[in-house]
């Protein structure tokens, strides 16, 4: 009987087996009726079940039978004790009745069991629970009858099912594996033999040892705590699947005997699986060689061009990204198969080393064969798309440059044109630096093709490379052609924009001679001034003033040979549009202006240098002697010449054009004017002292004259 049949009627906790024995060391079992009816059908099979568990030995020790009648009634407890009569007779030393206290005193005369010994088999006393130790050790007692045992009956229940479940798997994963394992080897030497050979066991072994493990610890667990009970203890948990009931033993030589089949299992299934995976390893080479050297091959052969732009190189690219993708899926096959076979070898039995390794051999060779011809033709296509990218990218270099030397050239001033200049320069050497990249692109493109390997077996098939090295060539040329031709535009546009560079800077440096001329005129005008405060100071003016017309005239000279020099560029260049503009009448407008003043301002210091002398010449005259006596025409002349500078003074320059510009500020003219003032007032005060001693002397020379006579 199995627990799993009975298990509701089980849970209901009819009978048990706590695992208590008494003093004679026979088991103890345990019948707790309650207040509901109790049925007798369920009660003798929960008893079959409890007395099937124990071994023989165990079972002639007999049984001590507790029936708890607190809670049932009298008729009940008498039932069942008679039924212990028809199931367990032989087994049962004692019946215990605990009865409750005063309650059945009268009814117990009406039956004594004691009298009924002899019939019914075995004793039965009626005892209350309080004196129940009389008759059983404490420690084999539970809780519910003052005792220390302590009973799950759950907890027993479930182990109970784990048990038997893991008898029953293991019984048939038994007799399985030693069917599976005996039918392996009436079939090892069978290479031919069928699918249907390869039997299953219906368990997992795995799941079954894990469990049987885990019950055995469970189990020795337990009969180690009992161990400890048994010696008079209290508050420890027991339970009957000990030793004794055979449950460990049991348990022990079902896990023996199932590892010992198991082991074979495994290498039996270990077989089965080589040669299952040899035989797969087989079929995959084989599938993986054919395509290799069928389709893949002839995909291959194919495709040989280079494409004869971007567009094109591209649309070849992504054609062997295709046909690159459908070999991926292949060698990703390789890879796994190569692994599988690595693992076999290093595993492997002799006789399987060298198919194995024959095979790894093959397999390689083909796919390292075409992997290096796929990467050969992903080289050249990379190659061929960046000599494409580069040539068109040098063919826009080109064009723009052309586009740049077809322009007029109409620059602002020197500073833009020197840009542009650098500009285009820049560009001839872009240019150059990309001619150069596409000639060694081309011949990288050239060696690669030159070095074309065989595409199948040591077999070399030629691939017609000619019009592809004459489409390199053929570009390489035509840039090359284009690239002088622009050379040559930029090498004319080179020496007109210097032409004009030098033109500009004419102009400028012209525009800036009548700047220089026009500061000159300004100088001369505005500081310019002063006439000395005597003859020697007048004189170092006048020096310098020579020297500051030198200075312009250089000046002057130098504006009319750059502007000669812009004539002569401008027709050079052909610039009829162009010209001196208003730099040569405004150079000659300010140089006649500075002429007029440079002039006047020459008169004037020479005027000045008379006056000083002459003043000078009368000033260190003595008045005491005849002969140093000035005459008074002498007196007459410096006035006048006095008088004129200074009216000389007061009058403006006038200007070729009509216009009129004074020399310095009034004040300055104030201060010229003050010092010839002081001076003439000094030679008055000297023609004033003559006049005295004049007026002396003859005054002198009349009184002499009567007294000589």
């Amino acid at each position: 009987m199995e627990a799993t049949t009975i298990l509701p009627v089980l849970k209901k906790k009819l009978a048990f087996l706590s695992g208590g024995k008494d003093r004679r060391s026979g088991l103890i079992l345990t019948i707790p009726l309650c207040t509901e009816q109790t049925s007798m059908e369920e009660l003798s099979t929960t008893l079959d079940y409890l007395l099937g568990i124990p071994s023989e030995k165990c079972k002639a020790r007999g049984f001590t039978v507790i029936v708890d009648g607190r809670k049932s009634q009298w008729n009940i407890v008498k039932t069942v004790v008679l039924m212990l009569q028809n199931v367990i007779p032989a087994e049962v030393s004692l019946v215990c009745v605990v009865k409750p206290d005063e309650f059945w005193d009268k009814k117990v005369t009406h039956f004594c069991f004691w009298k009924e010994k002899d019939r019914l088999g075995f004793e039965v006393i009626l005892v209350s629970a309080n004196k129940l130790t009389r008759y059983i050790e404490p420690c084999q007692l539970t809780d519910e009858f003052g005792g220390s045992l302590t009973y799950d009956h759950l907890d027993w229940v479930n182990k109970r099912l784990v048990f038997e479940k893991f008898t029953k798997e293991s019984t048939s994963l038994l007799d399985e594996l030693t069917v599976i394992n005996e039918n392996e080897k009436g079939c090892q030497a069978d290479k031919e033999r069928s699918l249907e050979s390869n039997i299953l066991p219906s368990f997992d072994p795995e799941t079954v040892l894990q469990t049987g493990h885990e019950l055995l610890s469970e189990l020795q667990q337990r009969r180690f705590n009992g161990s400890e009970g048994g010696g008079g203890g209290g508050g420890t948990t027991w339970s009957p699947m000990d030793d004794e009931l055979l449950a460990q033993p049991q348990v022990i030589k079902l896990l023996d005997s199932l590892r010992e089949q198991y082991t074979k299992y495994q290498e039996v299934c270990r077989q089965r699986s080589k040669r299952s995976q040899l035989e797969e390893i087989q079929t995959k080479v084989m599938q993986v060689v054919n395509w290799l050297e069928g389709p893949g091959t002839d995909q291959l052969r194919t495709q040989w061009g280079i494409g004869d732009s971007i567009r094109a190189s591209q649309a070849l690219q992504q054609k062997h990204e295709e046909i690159e993708s459908q070999h991926s899926e292949w060698f990703a096959v390789y890879v796994e198969l190569n692994q599988q076979i690595a693992a076999l070898l290093s595993a492997g039995d002799e006789e399987d080393l060298m198919e194995l390794k024959t095979l790894q051999q093959q397999l390689s060779d083909v796919c390292y064969r075409q992997a290096s011809q796929l990467e050969f033709r992903q080289n050249v296509l990379q190659s061929a798309h960046e000599f494409h990218m580069t040539a068109q990218d040098l063919s826009q270099q080109l064009d723009g440059l052309l586009g740049m030397l077809c322009a007029d050239v109409a620059p602002a001033d020197g500073a833009a044109i020197q840009q542009t200049l650098k500009h285009l320069e820049e560009k001839l050497k872009s240019v150059e630096g990309a001619l150069q990249s596409l000639r060694e692109k081309g011949q990288v493109l050239l060696d690669q093709m030159s070095t074309q390997t065989s595409f199948s077996y040591g077999k070399d098939v030629t691939i017609e490379n000619k019009e592809n090295i004459d489409h390199i060539h053929s570009v390489t040329e035509d840039m090359q052609l284009r690239k002088q031709r622009c050379e040559d535009m930029v090498d004319v546009r080179r020496l007109k924009m210097l032409q004009m560079v030098q033109l500009f800077k004419c102009e400028e440096d012209a525009s800036q001679a009548v700047e220089w001329l026009g500061e000159l005129l300004d100088a001369l005008l505005k500081t310019h001034i002063r006439l000395g405060d005597d003859a020697q100071e007048t004189k170092v003016l006048l020096e310098k003033h020579k020297k500051f017309v030198d200075v312009a005239q250089s000046t002057y000279d130098y504006g009319r040979q750059l502007l000669q020099a812009t004539v002569v560029l401008c027709q050079s260049l052909r610039c009829t549009t162009r010209s001196s503009g208003d730099t040569l009448p405004r150079l000659n407008r300010v140089w006649k202006q500075f002429t007029v003043t440079s002039d006047e301002r020459q008169h004037r210091l020479e005027m000045a240098s008379a006056f000083h002398t002459a003043a000078e010449k009368i000033l260190r005259a003595s008045p005491e002697s005849a002969e140093m006596m000035v005459d008074l025409e002498t007196y007459e002349e410096l006035d006048a010449m006095g008088k004129s500078l200074l009216d000389r003074l007061t009058v403006p320059v006038i200007f070729p054009d009509g216009s009129e510009q004074f020399f310095g500020s009034p004040g300055d003219m104030a201060s010229s004017a003050e010092s010839i003032r002081d001076r003439m007032k000094l030679v008055e005060e000297k023609r004033f002292l003559q006049e005295e001693a004049e007026q002396r002397l003859d005054d002198d020379a009349l009184e002499a004259g009567p007294r000589e006579t």
